[in-house]
């Protein structure tokens, strides 16, 4: 092992993305993404606790963003424009990631079905928790789920879009594209 250097864990999601990119995540052990950086596996398992984690390892703080995002929108919005702030919360916070990282993950757990599966519940976890926020709000259903689902597909399909995209936009502003989307989509009925 060599001398240290910083950002440990920033350093480990790059090698991993690399190598489940080059060799394909099932291909790619724990040992070879800490051998790629220069650490031990023990440095490894410090920051995720299995080789998954480096994909999904932040979906606690993203689904705490959104609802937050939601509790917080003022008082008399809809539950669509509820939820379109804490989407907009949700793309600040991803938004800050590297672009070509995020293309990365997104073409990994494209080509992996147990990750598509995982990519899959986490939206599902954040669609619960936006729906009872907005129930506590005062939403009734089914509009507060209907409101939630329709959100978490808004959000995959902008986080799809921004990463396959060749434009520059950013993902605050594609996000806030596919919202209006959706709303036209609901306004024609």
């Amino acid at each position: 092992m060599g001398r240290w250097e910083p950002d440990s864990r920033g350093r480990l999601q790059e090698a991993a993305l690399a190598l489940y990119s080059e060799r394909g995540f099932d291909q790619t052990t724990a040992a070879e993404i800490a051998a790629r950086v220069g650490v031990t596996e023990r440095t490894f398992f410090r920051h995720f606790a299995d080789k998954r984690e480096v994909l999904f390892g932040g979906s606690e703080l993203l689904r705490e963003r959104i609802v937050t995002g939601v509790a917080e929108a003022p008082e008399g919005h809809a539950p669509l424009e509820a939820v379109a702030r804490g989407l907009d919360t949700a793309a600040a916070l991803l938004g800050q990631g590297r672009r070509d990282l995020s293309a990365q993950r997104y073409a990994v757990i494209a080509a992996n079905p147990e990750l598509r599966e995982r990519e899959l519940a986490k939206l599902a976890d954040y669609a619960a928790a936006v729906a009872a926020t907005l129930r506590h709000r005062g939403v009734s259903e089914p509009q507060a789920t209907f409101a939630a689902e329709a959100g978490m597909s808004v959000l995959r399909v902008a986080i799809e879009r921004w990463v396959t995209s060749d434009d520059d936009l950013s993902l605050p502003i594609i996000m806030r594209d596919s919202m209006a989307e959706l709303r036209a989509l609901t306004a024609g009925g």
